[in-house]
């Protein structure tokens, strides 16, 4: 009885910090003034986005390229910090602590994976694919496959930092006997499985424990599993702040990548004739502005449904590339235009980048409110030469944090992964209990 109140009080501590870091992080937005936006009225959540625009002030566009110019973007302006811990000038947010801490998670974490083997009847969504991932959800699957061979796997639970969870939502959707409506229901029956045949689940409510899942609906899977929502570390590409389920800090953004071999051509020497370029479906209210305001502007050029030119070509072309929130926050956009070497420009309101723990976003990319989508050529011609040059040459430098390797490289997507699971860690380790009768 002392056990289970005592996994009560931590399960109840995990939610009241998880829920105090998530409203510290909202606050840390900054919340335009009534002065600033008296010329906008905007409605905005995460299902519509309802804008009635009147005269914009040339006062804002200034503020918006002043902002750029200086490499503050306005949601972070109101942060302090103290010492050198944010390099602007970097792509890193302090270098010297990111690669002394990588030798360390290198050195010395161990994840425990949950065994299971072939003769089951779900192994082909718990043991890694035997192919090589590709498509529009690979990061999964890329995940599980490379992780399972790597280093930091260990047999002896005892030495676990993190525990795995090896689920695949992605095999999962596909498959007959569960399809998505059921997924919640394998997800609630997983976890009572392991927390009644192992005790490592029980001993911390499943703190330390986490899943990876790129598809947006791996955040419904865990409806009917409340202690991995709300406990676990959640590897996700859908990171956004309205929709329920992912808990900023606690979880950890999954870059969705669509895998790539080998280098582009002409990266470097690629004449960017274009201001800015997007192509994709209209599935979205913020989309739909984007095309109706630039669609058929001379330096903007976005595209709706199937291009008639290659996809990398249009990327190659481009000085910018514009991601844009469709259905979910996520999409393999940004990593499109890191590879080809095209500054990304983010068009999607309250989410959590990729590695925002480790990587300055403002040194490679533009952040762009959804509200100043009427402004965006503006704050883009408002960029200087040497403005665009540094953008891009650290776009050139943060591109391998990006790509996928089935032999990993340091330094890859999935050694930043791991280094994001590494920071969730925890140093308090709960001790096994051993019955008195075993």
């Amino acid at each position: 009885m002392v056990f289970k109140s005592r996994l009560k009080w931590i399960a109840l501590f995990t939610l009241v910090l998880s829920i105090a870091t998530f409203l510290q992080h909202l606050f840390m937005v900054k919340i335009p003034t009534a002065e600033s936006v008296n010329s906008v009225v905007v409605f905005e959540d995460e299902f519509t986005s309802i804008s009635v625009r009147k005269n914009i002030s040339n006062e804002k566009v200034q503020g918006v390229i002043e902002s750029l110019q200086s490499f503050q973007p306005q949601s972070y302006s109101n942060r302090s910090y103290s010492g050198n811990y944010v390099n602007d000038n970097g792509v890193f947010h302090d270098s010297h602590i990111f690669h002394e801490n990588y030798k360390e998670m290198k050195r010395s974490f161990k994840i425990y994976v949950y065994p299971h083997n072939p003769e089951e009847p779900f192994a082909h969504a718990l043991l890694p694919v035997d192919f090589e991932p590709g498509g529009n959800y690979a990061s999964e699957s890329y995940f599980k496959k490379v992780l399972m061979e790597s280093q930091f796997i260990t047999k002896d639970p005892n030495r676990a930092d993190l525990f795995f969870l090896p689920f695949s939502i992605a095999r999962l959707r596909h498959d007959r006997r569960v399809d998505v409506g059921g997924i919640p229901n394998f997800i609630r029956d997983y976890i009572s499985n392991i927390s009644t045949k192992y005790p490592y689940w029980n001993r911390t409510g499943g703190a330390d424990h986490f899943y990876v899942a790129c598809h947006s609906i791996g955040r419904s899977a865990m409806d009917k599993a409340s202690q991995v929502k709300f406990n676990a570390i959640q590897v996700v590409c859908s990171s956004s702040y309205f929709l329920t389920g992912y808990i900023s800090h606690k979880d950890a953004c999954l870059p969705q990548i669509w895998p790539r071999k080998g280098e582009p051509p002409n990266l470097l020497s690629s004449k960017r004739t274009r201001l800015a370029f997007f192509a994709g479906g209209i599935n979205s209210p913020v989309r739909q502005e984007v095309l109706a305001v630039w669609r058929n502007d001379s330096e903007i050029f976005v595209h709706s449904g199937r291009l008639k030119t290659p996809y990398g070509d249009e990327l190659l072309q481009s000085k910018f590339c514009l991601h844009v929130k469709g259905f979910e926050v996520n999409t393999a956009r940004i990593g499109d235009s890191l590879y080809y070497g095209c500054v990304p420009v983010i068009i999607a309101n309250y989410h959590d980048l990729p590695f925002t723990d480790i990587l300055n976003w403002q040194s490679f990319s533009v952040v762009v409110a959804t509200l100043d989508i009427p402004l965006l050529k503006k704050i883009l011609n408002g960029i200087s030469s040497s403005e665009y040059l540094r953008l891009q040459s650290n776009v050139l430098k943060v591109r391998k944090h990006f790509q996928w390797h089935l032999s990993p490289v340091d330094y890859d997507v999935f050694y930043m992964v791991m280094y994001e699971l590494w920071l969730r860690r925890s140093f308090v380790k709960v001790p096994f209990l051993v019955s008195n009768n075993s």
